[in-house]
């Protein structure tokens, strides 16, 4: 009866299936992803949020330009595997950052296979979430990820995420890159009334794509305030503690729009 009470309270009652929902979504819940495989993922990132006590999912791929092999801005895999050891989740951004709506069924099966086979090779856990590269979306996409077992897809849209209305394939998040303070800030406080923060962060800094750094300091400070004010800072797959994914995935059709 709580439960129903607080979907009711969330003008979702009569909308959305109760099943859908696992148990209420806590205020002040944040998702912190990491793309790129960004060197200062290891070297910098994965410290600080240890010193948090945060978690973090960080989607690594293999970029050709500027080529993966320059380890002056990529980890290696053996700091990918870093991560998964320290209790961070380790994620799938396709193997070579290739957008997802320019490529078939076969092609991104290709691109998951070459992700999952390097975490098996690295002892590593199958990857069971996915950011898409460039935040574009693609209906196949949203129909193989299910299949092969993907439980959540973060996408663009510089929105909060509703659980109770978004698709688990198409997760909305904001983008952190940049000086503007206040746009980070603002985005944080929308985590209430059942919506989580998804927050999208690239190299801190990103000396491979300078144009998505966000500054080291402006980073902690964000983490900063995420503590002091008590926020819950979770890894993407642990949203499935709150959501139902075989239900959400049947009854809550993808939306693309606005996502971008």
């Amino acid at each position: 009866m709580a439960w129903l009470l607080t979907l009711l309270e969330l003008g979702l009652g009569h909308d959305v299936p109760a099943q859908v929902l696992r148990r209420p979504v806590p205020d002040k819940l944040v998702v912190l992803t990491f793309d790129d495989a960004a060197v200062s993922h290891a070297t910098f990132v994965a410290p600080l949020l240890k010193k948090y006590g945060f978690d973090g999912t960080f989607f690594v791929c293999e970029f050709r330009e500027p080529p993966f092999s320059d380890k002056s801005k990529y980890m290696s895999w053996a700091q990918i595997q870093g991560l998964h050891r320290r209790g961070f989740e380790v994620a799938s951004h396709t193997l070579t950052h290739q957008h997802v709506n320019k490529m078939n069924r076969v092609q991104l099966g290709a691109e998951l296979d070459s992700i999952e086979a390097r975490c098996r090779t690295w002892h590593i856990p199958r990857p069971v979430t996915f950011a898409y590269p460039g935040y574009d979306t693609a209906p196949t996409a949203t129909a193989l990820l299910p299949e092969r077992g993907y439980q959540f897809a973060r996408a663009g849209g510089g929105r909060a995420y509703n659980p109770a209305q978004d698709n688990p394939m198409l997760l909305p998040s904001f983008s952190i890159s940049g000086t503007d303070t206040a746009k980070v800030f603002n985005a944080i406080r929308q985590a209430q009334k059942g919506r989580v923060v998804i927050l999208t962060v690239h190299g801190v800094p990103d000396v491979a794509h300078d144009w998505v750094t966000t500054p080291p300091a402006l980073f902690e400070q964000y983490l900063q305030y995420l503590h002091d004010r008590h926020y819950r800072v979770i890894a993407l797959r642990d949203l499935a503690r709150y959501v139902n994914v075989p239900e959400a995935l049947r009854t809550l059709p993808p939306r693309y729009e606005n996502l971008k």
